[in-house]
């Protein structure tokens, strides 16, 4: 055998190997989604230059990664740089690198609903009409710029191993006479609601809803309540029977941890369950804009949408999609008339206001948080 022919030919093999895969994934890259616009097209070619999409996160990387491995398969050529943190670092990090006009976010994906709504509002996001807006409820999104993307419960997790069913609470006002028992003393948690831009969220929407309010801070205050600033940290101390019940928990991954877990228990109160949607916008200064509004379009797809429901199991919005966490399943569970979320719109601004938010807090120290 001839072996410099041979490796010629072996090195010819496998450069046009090489060129079949790339035009393969060129091709499959370049197909424009059923139903979108034919000039859709100049999107799906700027994003192929681009070649990178840089997304600020506050879902865990672990739900998310199935998302970026299917968006990848529809678009090999874009490189997802995905950063996850909290709700608040989301926001601070954002707005420092865009005020030092440095490289930030092309997306920020986030579950504080109220810090999302600020930044769009103030003029941070681009607008962009996605051709999936039509399959959204009328409430999840505003301005042709900013769009929620999931349907997630505030819910109430307790041990099911310390807590005997007729302890139980079924509704706010039910769990806030219980936590003022002895039994629950330094064994109650929620999140920091200083530190957690989703928990601030909650507990101001909760004043909005809750007539009973003050009762339930009270409440708070007398179980000497341990705060987190995640949801991860909450369900572990709950599991553990550090803590014995936990409020405004997210419910999308206690019910998740909840299959696994047989010490948890996941209560969707039945006066009223708060509905988060992680809010989505594509940052108006974008390096990568074509990238972003594929990934945009891809989440709120009926593709993105069943992987949110079925894999990242963060409960899919779109009231199309088939799965065990979704709108339609959850509104089964719940009640219609109980379900009551959270509009994507500058309304949830009402406490981020500077002396409002301080209020807020100073009498939730004054209350929830003596000790």
């Amino acid at each position: 055998m001839n072996i410099k022919r041979s490796l010629i030919g072996a090195a010819i093999t496998a450069t046009f190997a090489a060129t079949l895969a790339a035009t393969l994934a060129g091709s499959a890259f370049a197909q424009v989604p059923a139903g979108y616009p034919a000039d859709y097209q100049k999107i799906i070619d700027g994003a192929k230059k681009e070649a990178k999409l840089v997304i600020y996160s506050a879902t865990d990387s672990k739900a998310a990664q199935p998302l970026i491995k299917d968006f990848n398969t529809l678009y090999p050529g874009v490189t997802v740089e995905y950063n996850d943190m909290n709700s608040t670092e989301v926001y601070n990090r954002f707005i420092s690198e865009a005020a030092a006009g440095g490289n930030t976010a092309d997306v920020l994906w986030s579950s504080a609903m109220d810090l999302q709504m600020r930044l769009a509002s103030d003029g941070h996001a681009l607008k962009y009409k996605s051709p999936e807006a039509a399959k959204l409820p009328a409430w999840a999104m505003w301005n042709d710029s900013a769009y929620g993307t999931t349907f997630e419960p505030a819910a109430i997790v307790y041990n099911k191993r310390l807590l005997s069913t007729s302890e139980i609470p079924r509704t706010h006002s039910a769990f806030a006479t219980l936590i003022k028992t002895e039994k629950f003393r330094d064994k109650v948690t929620t999140y920091d609601i200083e530190k957690s831009g989703v928990g601030f969220m909650f507990m101001t929407q909760d004043a909005r809803e809750n007539a009973q309010f003050l009762e339930l801070e009270n409440a708070f205050g007398v179980a000497k309540v341990r705060v987190q600033s995640s949801t991860g940290t909450m369900l572990e101390r709950i599991s553990s029977g550090e803590n014995l019940i936990g409020y405004n928990v997210l419910g999308s991954y206690a019910l998740v941890r909840a299959k696994t877990d047989p010490s948890l228990g996941v209560v969707l109160p039945a006066d009223y369950t708060l509905i988060l949607s992680r809010v989505q916008f594509i940052n108006k200064s974008a390096k990568n804009p074509n990238a972003a509004k594929l990934w945009m379009d891809y989440l709120l797809s009926v593709r993105g949408q069943t992987v949110i429901a079925n894999d990242s199991k963060l409960f899919a919005i779109r009231s199309d999609v088939k799965g065990e966490t979704t709108s339609a399943e959850l509104i089964k569970i719940i009640g219609e008339k109980n379900v009551k979320p959270i509009p994507v719109h500058p309304i949830v601004l009402q406490f981020l206001g500077p002396a409002k938010r301080m209020a807020f807090l100073k009498q939730w120290k004054e209350t929830a948080g003596k000790k």
